[in-house]
Order: C-alpha cells, then sequence, then structure tokens
C-alpha cells in the first residue's frame, strides 16, 4: 500500500459510511490523537470534552449528512480529512486565558501543520493534482471558523468573495464544501451557549448564492477590478477600470532547492533580477541571523528599478503572507502589475536539488521553513500563480 493509499483507505465510503475509528487511531492520526485526547477545550463551547472527541463527533456528523454522501469520490475524501484534521492546531496553541481554555490562530496554525504532514509523511507534492488536493484540505481547515464571523464583519460581502477567489488555484475548494464543514463542527459539539451554526451556514449559503460565488469564485469583469477589490478600493466588484500599470514585478514563492533559479532562467532570463541569495554572496553576508542589510540592499535595487519603470523579478523564498503584502504594497505604489509564482517540487527532490546548490541551506531550516510556509492566496496580488517543476 502507498502512502496516499493509506491516507484515503480510512475514509469512509457507501452504502453505510461507517468510520473505522481503530484503524484511523493507528495509522493517520497516530501522529495527533494522544495530543488531541489531552487538549481541552472551554465547556462553554465544548462541552463533550477534549478535542479528538469533538474531531470525532464532527466527523460521524459530516458523514450522517446526505448532501455530503451525494458528492463525488475526491470531493468527499478531501471534506472527510479536513474534517478530521480542521482542530489539530489546538494542539500547540491552546492555553489558559483568564480562567478559560482558549485556542487563538489554531485554524491558521492547523494548516501549517496539515500541509507539513500532508507533504512529507504523504508526498503530496511536486504534482499539479497532489499538490491541489493538499491545499483544498488546508484551505478548508484554514477558514472553518470564518463562517460564523462572516455576518457580523462590516462588509460580509468582501469576505465570502474573498475566500472564494481561491477557487481559482485549487477548484474543488468552494464555499459550498466549507460550509458543510461548518455545520458539522457546530453540530459535533455539546455546547452551553445558544448556537446558532445552523443559522450562519444558512445565512452565508443564501448571501454567497446571491452573489455567485458559492460553488465557484466571484466572476470579476478583470484582474485589474479584482486586485483592486481585495485591496480595499472603494471599487464596485462589477466595475471595468482602466489599467495604469507600468511595469510588472515577478515576487517568487518556495522553499530553497526548489529549483527557482532555473526557472528564471527558462521564463524571464531577459529581465533583471533581485535575488537575496546573490546579494549575500557578492556581499559576503550570511544566510542566518539578521537579513536587514540584505533586505536594504535588495530594496534599494528594486526602488532603482521601479523608477525606472523596468519590469524585474524578486527572487526570494517569500513563504509567509505578511512577507509578500509587504512587497507587494511598495510595488504597486509604483504602479507595478504585481504577478506572483509558487514554485514547489517533489520533498525528495527539493533535497537533493538543495544539497547540489553552492550554498546548502541545513535540511532542518528547509523543514522550519516548510512549517511556516503559507502558498499565496489568490487576492494577494494581480496575478497569483501555483506551479510544481
Amino acid at each position: 500500500m502507498n502512502r496516499l493509499d493509506e491516507l484515503l483507505k480510512i475514509v469512509p465510503d457507501a452504502p453505510d459510511f461507517t468510520i473505522d475509528w481503530e484503524t484511523v487511531g493507528r495509522t493517520v492520526m497516530r501522529r495527533f490523537a494522544s495530543s488531541m485526547k489531552e487538549t481541552p477545550q472551554n465547556p462553554r463551547y465544548h462541552a463533550e470534552g477534549n478535542v479528538w472527541i469533538h474531531t470525532v463527533m464532527v466527523c460521524e456528523a459530516l458523514v450522517s449528512n446526505p448532501e455530503y454522501r451525494a458528492l463525488e469520490t475526491r470531493k468527499r475524501q478531501m471534506l472527510f480529512l479536513a474534517a478530521l484534521f480542521h482542530d489539530v492546531g489546538k494542539i500547540t496553541t491552546t492555553r489558559l486565558r483568564d480562567g478559560a481554555w482558549t485556542s487563538p490562530n489554531h485554524a491558521q496554525a492547523g494548516a501549517n501543520l496539515i500541509r507539513d504532514y500532508l507533504w512529507r509523511r504523504y508526498s503530496l507534492c511536486g504534482d499539479r493534482e497532489l499538490q491541489r488536493f493538499r491545499e483544498t484540505i488546508c484551505l478548508l481547515v484554514r477558514y472553518h471558523m470564518m463562517p460564523p464571523y462572516v455576518l457580523q464583519s462590516d462588509n460580509p460581502e468582501h469576505r465570502l468573495i474573498k475566500m472564494a477567489s481561491n477557487g481559482e488555484l485549487v477548484p474543488d475548494f468552494t464555499l459550498g464544501s466549507l460550509l458543510m464543514l461548518c455545520r458539522a463542527d457546530s453540530d459535533g459539539r455539546i455546547t452551553r451557549t445558544i448556537q446558532n451554526g445552523e443559522d450562519d451556514a444558512f445565512f452565508n449559503t443564501e448571501l454567497s448564492k446571491e452573489l455567485g460565488c458559492y460553488d465557484k469564485p466571484f466572476a470579476f469583469p478583470s484582474v485589474l477590478t479584482e486586485f483592486a477589490y481585495f485591496s480595499g478600493r472603494k471599487v464596485a466588484p462589477q466595475a471595468v477600470l482602466y489599467d495604469d500599470t507600468e511595469l510588472e514585478v515577478t515576487i517568487l514563492c518556495g522553499l530553497p532547492g526548489t529549483g527557482k533559479d532555473t526557472w528564471i532562467n527558462t521564463h524571464y532570463s531577459d529581465l533583471p533580477i533581485v535575488s537575496l541569495d546573490e546579494i549575500r554572496r557578492q556581499y559576503h553576508l550570511a544566510p542566518t541571523g539578521s537579513q536587514q542589510e540584505v533586505a536594504r540592499i535588495a530594496g534599494a535595487q528594486a526602488k532603482q528599478l521601479l523608477r525606472e519603470k523596468r519590469s524585474f523579478v524578486w527572487n526570494a523564498t517569500n513563504i509567509t503572507a505578511d512577507l509578500r503584502s509587504r512587497l507587494v504594497s511598495l510595488f504597486v505604489r509604483y504602479r507595478a502589475y504585481v504577478r506572483i509564482v509558487f514554485l514547489e517540487t517533489e520533498w525528495e527532490e527539493n533535497k537533493r536539488r538543495n544539497a547540489g546548490r553552492r550554498d546548502a541551506v541545513p535540511e532542518n531550516v528547509i523543514e522550519t521553513m516548510l512549517s511556516r510556509l503559507t502558498p499565496p492566496e489568490r487576492f494577494e496580488a494581480h496575478e497569483v500563480c501555483w506551479q510544481c517543476i
């Protein structure tokens, strides 16, 4: 049995959709189950007990849903695995605060943890279909807490359209699937408060259907409108905007050893490159410790090219959304059209390529970077591409 078959074997199937929890606990969830059983939850919202008990109840609620059972096999597999993994982030984020258990940012922590797990343990990387499978699960985990708060926000339409935009990168991620997970998350608990999970799911479903983004991304008239809308500009999502961009900047994103330099030579050999690795080599700067001087030099090079209205490539790992956001903000101020290209390769190949580099990065450092990696989401730039090389 290969690794992916082991992962998929635990997904319950027709006709009875029975979950074999003994097999689940000793295989796919072996790394997490004992810790989840030891992770408490606030009894006000989770009177059923620890995270493992809640997870079992969520999965059982999901597979009993006729809508889930009617899905095609691939979508059932991803949704069930997302339910199984949805709260693993609580293992590392749960803490006692003011006498109550809380798990701040557990959804994002869980998405990162599961990405690392699926990437390395099950080799779901380096292939477009495996990448889509993995990232659909990660996005469902990442956003499973969002819908209950959407309707309380100042602009619920914006938040729904923004989440749904990721369907451009991973078509199996839809608000419909996310809301099905959220209903199971609500049903799979015992709470001492008034529970509005069904109402939240209903109103989010109706609003997203009205907007046209329930089962697919919202249809913007152009990428310029799309990015302006996601950037918070006061534009209607149906507006057709004038193109005032004056140059293009391509930001690369990927682990060391992915093959970014080779990819640049193939696709952008005629453009100037702002490369943080090259700056370190040229100025004899260490790749560890403070990188302020590297960032200063790179920023100066980029600003010179921006002032000259010359298109260029920014070559660095750029593994976090915060870092990419700062870069995009700088570049668009100079009227640049910004493209983010996320590159990945198979894990063993990644390590082999890194070992062959002039300045190989220690493997434990790459593992740490993978644990922090968040692939760029669709709304981060004018254009976002994911490629396996």
